[in-house]
């Protein structure tokens, strides 16, 4: 059963709390972002209200940036990626996520290989046709060396094959642009692409993990998240797991974090977590405290090294 009030009878917020999106509309940010305004909100989990804030500028930088000079504010919290490492890389932003203070890891996002419906059936197919094209395959994803870009330069390096990396705004983007044969492929994660998969319109070749996705449940007439094999299982051995976490700017007081870890705790509870965790495909998790910070320095040296072998990282 989930508590109706926080269990805290310390401090808690009595002014709206923005939920900060690093990322543009429709994307898998800011749909995780109005999921946890509603479960919030729905099952009286505080008594501020909530409100979504998307902040995408400079490919997530005006979100980092205005935590960052949020200092003590705690009615702000972000949903935060490895954008978090990879952008301060890439940019030279002046930015450390070690500046902001960790609330929870609340989900790791796994990445697929997409292509349009009427292209290439398996994973074989599709490196074999963007080898025997006479321009580079156009590859989708959200903005310009994060996660998206990485994943597209690893594929190349592993297959020989060819792509010429599009950044657009969202995955949202992404993935109409691929519905629309702008681009032959996208590696967006499973919720920016579920409702054109359902709708027929794109074809899942690959998941970027060890395992295949857990879900069994028919998400399209005959197909579960289950079905989709593994990029290793199709000769294609590239990993890739993304951060879904939650921070609040720094100089905030020990009970003002604690207040929002309770609130997680409370929220990751809910059906509506539940069922956004299952239709979305993420993998649940939920980390606080040391184990968090744990995971972080090592995510951190994980994508830090990917970043370096893609070429990625300002001189």
């Amino acid at each position: 059963m989930v508590c109706s009030a926080p269990a805290l009878a310390g401090w808690e917020p009595t002014k709206p709390v923005e939920i900060v999106v690093a990322a543009g509309a429709g994307g898998a940010s800011d749909q995780m972002a109005r999921m946890m305004q509603a479960a919030i909100q729905k099952n009286n989990l505080m008594k501020a209200p909530v409100v979504v804030s998307l902040k995408g500028g400079a490919s997530g930088a005006e979100a980092l940036m205005y935590m960052k000079s949020s200092e003590g504010d705690p009615n702000k919290i972000l949903i935060a990626y490895s954008l978090i490492y990879m952008l301060p890389l890439s940019a030279k932003l002046p930015f450390d996520w070690h500046e902001l203070t960790p609330v929870s890891v609340i989900a790791l996002d796994q990445f697929v290989l997409w292509d349009n419906a009427a292209g290439p059936k398996t994973v074989k197919e599709f490196i074999e046709a963007a080898k025997a094209s006479s321009s580079p395959f156009k590859m989708g994803g959200t903005g310009s060396k994060r996660e998206d870009h990485v994943l597209t330069v690893f594929v190349e390096k592993k297959t020989g094959a060819k792509f010429s990396y599009l950044p657009y705004k969202s995955g949202g983007e992404a993935a109409t642009q691929l519905v629309g044969n702008h681009t032959e492929s996208n590696v967006n994660n499973p919720s920016e692409n579920l409702e054109v998969w359902r709708a027929g319109q794109v074809r899942p070749l690959c998941v970027f993990d060890k395992e295949r996705i857990s879900y069994t449940a028919k998400v399209t007439d005959t197909q579960s998240w289950h079905d989709i094999p593994t990029c290793r299982e199709e000769g294609l051995d590239v990993q890739y797991l993304m951060l879904r976490a939650t921070f609040l700017p720094g100089k905030v007081t020990p009970e003002q974090q604690a207040f929002y870890v309770d609130l997680f705790q409370k929220l990751i509870q809910t059906p509506e977590y539940k069922d956004y965790m299952e239709k979305q495909a993420l993998k649940p998790i939920f980390l606080t405290g040391k184990d968090m910070l744990q995971f972080l320095e090592d995510d951190d040296a994980l994508n830090k090294q990917l970043m370096m072998e893609a070429g990625f990282v300002a001189k």
